[in-house]
Order: structure tokens, then C-alpha cells, then sequence
């Protein structure tokens, strides 16, 4: 990737983003706000790291997984024995084989209407397959090619039953697939506050723009395939579980639940895990066989996932129809927003399937004064893959939807785009900002992000260019599009996850102990899988206790060594269990600070601490260093009456409210109308996620965001066809983008700390995502106006922009229509594809 220019900004004073390298060995000043590289990389850059399939398990089998080749089918016969014929094969299983092993179904942890239909998931099916990859068995052997080859040994009789992977077909339950559902309607979820609010904002509104927008299916694409592996105590019935996930605690839960033995007998270790992006943030069938076939045969057994199964075993992400409608006033202010949602959910319910859109629901008024608000979403079955959450989950598809229909708007009323956002944003003075929806914005300054972002990119200069280059014609078209957008993230507080049926809270866990030595031990319950954790966490832990950063060491993802946590996702890994480390450094120091006092002879209140050391106020000559203070604690010889020895904290933290980072990022483009090729020529990014800790890692996150966002729009899609095979089901078919198609990017922000946690942070981990993808087609939809078109359909491929137009120039209407994308079908164009 080409790097990004970066440009510096004014911020307040506090944990300030310094912008200035500061080598790891010197704590000369304020580490927190300095670009520290991140303490992680040389293990992953010199193969030192270790991820779960390089791990060596003496005597372990593995298992592969025979798939079913079609998306809708009875398993009419199953037969194993000629792969328990073949070469170092140990064992083979079918799904009616195992199913004694399962004292429950497969999780979800999210039924988020008591109605809610959900067929029971078992790790491999029994009876019907209802999607291309579905399992049907398994084989074990000595080495992973054995086991590969055997599968194809086992002969499998299926009756082919009709696919359904249009939304519309489905919904109409032509074909159930679920027969015991009676239905493919898992459900229906509808947020209402004030109806007659919104529908008489409609019937007054001057403007009323009608748009329908196609979220395409995407596959995740982690770096690492999955991968798994169980390995039973010889003794006992305890058993380890070593997997490439996101949620090792969840996982421990969920699989002691699921096979019905007792969670203490189980320990979950990720290893170094090479991506996520939600889509290891799953129970996954593979998981829960390892772990019930090692316990069955007292055997270690492991799994490693293929780049095909990879694309048909593991989730997907997006796949909506969302039909926005704004009313406006003449000036074209927004009075009210109403949406509606099809949700594709894929052939089962995943751990947080039916929640995904949900996450959203409460972002389509975006980061504008709305006061009218209504939304509906229904969830449907269909023979695909499950989908589930993906970089963003629902933040992204609110805020396309949103983004895009605000540019729809200013086209309706005849104004720029830049002058509809500035006439509709939350005013700066108005936060803390209560929304329609009853949510609390923590803080924001929109315009002034806006502002920034439209300065950088030279936006007056652009619209200039354009003009001129309409005028004097030709086949190429500029383009300008912006998005500003904003998230809610940390998936907090858990009260207000209960109010949304979600089974689990939105804590962390953290302890912060100092060792007699003076060096410092940290247990976090959040799980990294690129975030950089442990640069950051050492980093908060240097400034609040006063020692080098690499005197911390940060202990994760292994439920043996940190019992409690709720692990990574949702941009919660800072602003939820960074703010843990915070609070549990504060609660070691005023335990430390009794300490001092008691040897110092002084007024507890009365010591300054600063520097890693404390004195008493005015006599700076008395004074006693905090490793003198750990290793009194240690020894316990001379301790307060009532002091407990050692110097150590831990805290739970459930944060008050979730955090609001926000931005507006600016794309322009070339559309070449005769080939229909799209040319990112700028791209530009001003976010603000608070305080930052490490500016260099936020700037990563920023980068790797951007182009999954970009990716969505001009590259990937997930396509199906209508037997429900998966034509996209590697990477010679499904395009990602490489460094060559990735713009130079130019990143900037600004800081508006949130009031909500002491270090003042918001999360960023996937604001890159949310932001890019209506900003790359809100412009290429801009420079195709003049020739009709007002939408074209993800991703933007030259063949998808070029049938855009042919459609405008054939349309005898020339009044804009609400969207050229009416099919009930969340699959990419083919031609998306190729």
C-alpha cells in the first residue's frame, strides 16, 4: 500500500497524539499519544510467531469434513466405509453417528424477538443439508492429506431439493426450507417512537427522496484460514482447545454447553490468530467436533480449513436489501427517516446472525438532527452460507444506506452535497446529544471533521474542475463523494444489551499487578488478532505507573491465564478493556499510595505521585519509588494494619454508555463511460476516534478499514447461482484487492475526547470501513449524473458501471427513480466477479 500522508492537528491538552517516534527503551516523557511501533510485529514478520496450525501435537488425527455439493438436499444415504478403507484413515463419523454427542444445538446468542424461528444447527447435518458446505461427515486420520483424500471415499446419496437464494422468493416461502418453520421468515423487528411523528412528516415534507440500496454478500478473507485443534489430559476429563478465534472466552462457554460437560474442565487458547474481521468471532461446527471427537476418543484431534472451505464454511457478511426514505423540508433539512431492511440470514442462525442488522438500526439517522425515526427489519432464510458479523456489523450498511440517500437528497433539492450535510449535522454545542432513538452521543464536532476533510481534499477546486470538464465533454467523468458517518462501538453498556435480547454483557476484565522486581504483569480478557494490544496496553501501563513500556508485559487470549473476559470485537478492545487496565493502574497506585504513606509517615492524601515514584508534597526529598513500594508489598514485613500483601488490582469494567467515534472522508474519482472503468485518483480521511493512545496504530486500523470499505465497492461480491452452487469460491474468482489497487491515502484528525471513560478514547478499528464505502459511490454515482445514472450496483466493477449507463441512456423517463436495483437478490452481479 502506498503510505498515507499523514498531517498533524491541534488537540487538547491530556493524552495527546504527539506524532513523534520515541524509542522503546527511554520513558522520557509522556508514552501514551507517541507513534510506537508495535511490540508484536518482528515475531509476526520472522515467522516466530505461532499460529494453531503450527503447532506441534504429538499423535494427533485430523479431520476433514465431507461437504455437501448442493444447497438444498435430503441425505438419503451415507455411507463411510470406503474411507475407512483407505490408506492411514483411523475413523470416520456421520452426522447420525454423533448426534448423542450434542447435549444442545449449535448457539445463538442473540433471539431478538421472543417469536424468533431458529432450526436447530448441529455440527453436521442429519437428515437435509440446507446449503452448499453444509457437513455431512467427517473422516480421521494420520495426516491431513490422508484425510482429505478419504473424503471423497465416502459416498453420500442426496435427493436435490429447489434452492432459494433470491430474498424475494424466499420471503414468499414458495420453498421452505426449514420444514418444521412452516416458514423462512426467521423474524420480524420493528423500532417504533413516535409513527404519527413520522408520517406526518411526510405528508408536510417538500422533498421526499425513495431509494433502495443492495448490500452484496462479502467473504471475510482473513489472512489465516481457521483452524483448530483438541487435545485431552491424559488423566481426567479436562481437554484444551486451541483455535484461531476471536472469542476464546465465549468459546469456552459455548462449547461446554453445547457437548454438556463442565466449563471448568475445558481451557481455550488462541494463539497468534492472522485476522479476524468478525468472521472469527463464531462457534464454528469444526470447533465443537474436534473437541467432542478428541474427548470421544481419547485422542488429540485438529482441523485445518481450506481457502474453498474457508469461502464455503465460514460466514459471510452483509447481504441486505434496504429501502430508505427521507422526508425534508424546502431547505432540505430531514424531518423524519424511515427504513426498512431484508435481511439474508443465510441457511441457520450463526452466534450473532439475527442481531447483525440490528446493530445498525439505531445509525440511520447518521450524524444528523433527525426528529422523526422509524425502522423495520426482516430476517430470512435462505440455502446460502450463514451470514454474521463483518468488519463494522450493520454500522457499515447504516451508514451506506444513509450517506448514499443524503446524496440523493441533495440532488432532489439541487444543492452540493457538501451544503445538504452542513444544513443537517448535529450542532457541536448540542452534546452530549439525546437522539430520536433515545441513545446518547457522548461528544462530537461533525463539521468540523467535515471541514478538514473537504480543506485536504481541495473540494472548491474539484467542483471547479469538474464543471470545466463537463462543459468541454468528453468520455472520462470526475467525481467527488463524501461520507460522513459515525459509530456506536465497545458494545456496552451490557444493560443496554439486555434490552436488545443479547444473551451476554459488554464488560472486561483486567488485572494489573507489579511484581516484587519492580516489573509490571497485565491480564487482559481482550483477545488480539492484529489490533496491537500489547503495544497499547504496555503503553497505558507506562505512563500510569511510571515505568518503560517494556517492563510491561501483557498476558491475552488463553481463558487458563485470564478466566474472565469478553474478548474482541465491535471496536470494544480500548475504550472496554483498555479503560479496565486504566481503572486497575489507578487501584495498584492508591494501594501503593497507603503503602508509601505508612512509610513515609505521612497523610496518604499527602504524597504526589509522579515519575513512578511518590514524595510528600513539599519535601520532595521524602520520597520512595513504586518498585520499593512492590517489593514492601511482597515481603508483607511492614504493611498498614488491614493492607493485604502484594501490589496487584483487578477490575470488571461495564462501561456507562457506548462511544461515538465519528468523520468524513472524501473520495474523487475517474469513470471512463466507453469501458466503465472507475479510477480512485484521492482519497482523503479525517476521523476522530478521542484521544489516541498510539497514533501509528490508529492510522494502521485506518488504512486496512479503508480499503475493506473500498473493497465492497469496487471489488468483492459473493455470487451464487441459482442452483445455489458458489461461484466465488476462491481467490482466483472472488476478487481482492492488492497493494497496486489501492489509492495513496491521506489521513488527518481531529480530537474530541469522550466524556464517558477516563483516557477519553472512542474506538477505530472499523470507522475506516463505515466511512469508505458510500464515499467511493456516492462518487462514481456523482460524475455518472449528467448521463442519467443514479445508481449502479456493488461492487462497481467495469461491467456493473457500464450497464449502469446503458440502463440510464435506455430509460425513457429522464426523472430520477429510486434505484435501478429492484431484484430481492443480495448476490454480486456475475460480472463483479470476473
Amino acid at each position: 500500500m502506498t503510505p498515507a500522508t499523514t498531517t498533524e492537528t491541534d488537540v487538547p491538552t491530556g493524552l495527546e497524539p504527539g506524532g513523534t517516534d520515541q524509542p522503546p527503551d527511554e520513558p522520557a516523557g509522556p508514552v501514551v499519544g507517541t507513534r510506537r511501533e508495535r511490540r508484536e510485529d518482528p515475531a509476526l514478520l520472522t515467522g516466530e510467531a505461532r499460529f494453531t496450525d503450527d503447532l506441534q501435537i504429538p499423535g494427533a488425527l485430523h479431520l476433514a469434513v465431507v461437504r455437501s455439493p448442493f444447497a438444498h438436499a435430503r441425505i438419503t444415504r451415507v455411507d463411510v466405509s470406503p474411507a475407512l478403507a483407505m490408506p492411514g484413515v483411523v475413523a470416520a463419523f456421520t452426522g447420525e453417528d454423533l448426534q448423542g454427542e450434542w447435549a444442545a444445538p449449535m448457539p445463538c446468542a442473540w433471539p431478538v424477538t421472543e417469536d424468533m424461528k431458529s432450526p436447530p444447527h448441529l455440527p453436521l447435518a442429519v437428515g437435509k443439508t440446507c446449503y452448499a458446505g453444509d457437513g455431512v461427515a467427517v473422516v480421521l486420520a494420520e495426516s491431513n492429506e490422508a484425510a482429505r483424500d478419504a473424503i471423497d471415499a465416502v459416498d453420500v446419496e442426496y435427493e436435490p431439493l429447489p434452492a432459494v437464494t433470491d430474498l424475494a422468493a424466499a420471503i414468499s416461502d414458495e420453498v421452505v426450507i426449514h420444514e418444521d418453520l412452516g416458514t423462512n421468515t426467521s423474524y420480524r423487528w420493528e423500532l417504533h417512537l413516535d409513527d404519527d411523528a413520522v408520517e406526518r412528516a411526510f405528508a408536510d415534507a417538500a422533498h421526499v427522496v425513495r431509494e433502495r440500496y443492495i448490500q452484496q454478500r462479502l467473504l471475510p478473507m482473513a489472512m489465516e484460514p481457521r483452524a483448530c485443534a483438541a487435545v485431552p489430559q491424559p488423566f481426567g476429563g479436562d481437554i484444551t482447545l486451541y483455535s484461531a478465534t476471536q472469542i476464546p472466552h465465549i468459546l469456552k462457554i459455548m462449547t461446554a454447553v453445547t457437548l454438556g460437560f463442565p466449563e471448568h474442565q475445558l481451557r481455550v487458547v488462541a494463539p497468534s490468530v492472522g485476522g479476524g474481521f468478525g468472521s472469527k468471532l463464531n462457534v464454528y461446527a469444526e470447533e465443537l467436533l474436534v473437541t467432542a471427537l478428541a474427548r470421544k476418543l481419547h485422542q488429540p484431534i485438529r482441523w485445518v480449513e481450506e481457502r474453498t472451505e474457508n469461502a464455503l464454511g465460514t460466514i459471510h457478511g452483509r447481504g441486505q436489501i434496504q429501502d430508505i426514505e427521507l422526508a425534508a423540508d424546502a431547505d432540505g433539512r430531514v424531518t423524519a427517516v424511515r427504513v426498512d431492511l431484508t435481511a439474508d440470514m443465510g441457511a441457520y442462525l450463526q452466534l450473532v446472525t439475527p442481531g447483525i442488522p440490528l446493530l445498525g438500526a439505531f445509525l440511520y439517522c447518521g450524524v444528523y438532527d433527525v426528529p422523526a425515526f422509524s425502522f423495520g427489519c426482516t430476517g430470512v432464510f435462505t440455502t446460502m452460507t450463514p451470514t454474521d458479523a463483518y468488519r463494522g456489523a450493520g454500522r457499515p450498511e447504516a451508514t451506506y444506506a444513509i450517506e448514499r440517500a443524503m446524496d440523493a437528497l441533495a440532488d432532489e433539492v439541487g444543492v452540493d452535497p457538501a451544503e445538504i450535510r452542513r444544513r443537517n449535522y448535529i450542532g457541536a454545542d448540542r452534546f452530549p446529544y439525546t437522539a430520536v432513538t433515545g441513545l446518547v452521543y457522548d461528544s462530537g464536532n461533525y463539521e468540523a471533521a467535515a471541514a478538514k476533510a473537504l480543506d485536504l481534499a481541495g473540494y472548491d477546486d474539484l467542483r471547479a474542475e469538474q464543471q470545466r470538464r463537463r462543459a468541454e465533454g468528453g468520455p472520462k467523468h470526475l467525481g467527488i463523494g463524501i461520507s460522513s458517518y459515525f459509530e456506536m462501538c465497545g458494545l456496552a453498556p451490557s444493560r443496554v444489551l439486555a434490552s436488545l435480547n443479547y444473551s451476554a454483557g459488554g464488560w472486561e476484565a483486567a488485572t494489573v499487578r507489579m511484581l516484587p522486581t519492580g516489573k509490571v504483569q497485565v491480564v487482559t480478557g481482550a483477545t488480539p488478532h492484529g489490533q496491537g494490544h500489547e503495544t497499547s496496553w504496555s503503553m497505558i501501563v507506562a505512563d500510569k505507573l511510571g515505568v518503560p513500556p517494556d517492563d510491561v508485559d501483557v498476558l491475552h487470549s488463553d481463558t487458563a491465564l485470564s478466566p474472565l473476559g469478553m474478548d474482541t470485537y465491535g471496536s470494544r478492545s480500548l475504550v472496554v478493556g483498555g479503560v479496565a487496565i486504566d481503572m486497575a493502574c489507578d487501584r495498584v497506585v492508591d494501594k501503593a499510595r497507603r503503602i508509601a504513606a505508612h512509610q513515609l509517615e505521612a497523610a496518604a492524601e499527602d504524597l504526589e505521585f509522579r515519575g513512578g515514584e511518590f514524595s510528600v508534597r513539599g519535601s520532595p526529598d521524602r520520597s520512595v519509588p513504586l518498585a520499593a513500594i512492590a517489593f514492601a508489598a511482597f515481603t508483607a514485613h511492614d504493611l498498614p494494619d488491614g493492607e493485604e500483601p502484594n501490589l496487584e488490582a483487578h477490575v470488571t469494567y461495564d462501561p456507562p454508555n457506548f462511544s461515538w467515534p465519528f468523520g468524513t472522508h472524501v473520495c474523487v474519482v475517474e469513470v471512463d463511460e466507453e469501458t466503465g472503468g472507475v479510477e480512485v485518483r484521492k482519497y482523503v480521511a479525517v476521523d476522530d476516534c478521542g484521544n489516541q493512545i498510539n497514533p501509528l496504530i490508529v492510522e494502521g486500523q485506518v488504512h486496512g478499514g479503508i480499503v475493506q470499505g473500498l473493497a465492497q465497492a469496487l471489488f468483492e461480491g459473493v455470487v451464487y447461482d441459482a442452483d445455489g452452487n458458489l461461484v466465488t469460491s476462491n481467490l482466483t474468482d472472488y476478487l481482492v484487492p492488492s497493494a497496486p489497487d489501492v489509492p495513496s491515502l491521506t489521513l488527518d484528525h481531529t480530537v474530541t475526547p469522550s466524556p464517558t471513560n477516563a483516557l477519553g478514547v472512542k474506538g477505530i478499528g472499523e470507522a475506516g470501513t463505515i466511512g469508505s464505502t458510500p464515499a467511493v459511490m456516492n462518487a462514481i454515482v456523482d460524475a455518472l449524473r449528467p448521463l442519467g445514472v443514479d445508481e449502479v450496483l456493488m461492487p462497481a466493477s467495469p461491467l456493473n458501471v457500464w450497464n449502469a449507463i446503458q440502463r440510464a441512456q435506455s430509460r425513457p423517463d429522464p426523472e430520477r427513480t429510486t434505484t435501478s436495483a429492484t431484484a430481492g437478490d443480495t448476490n454480486a452481479d456475475a460480472g463483479g466477479a470476473s
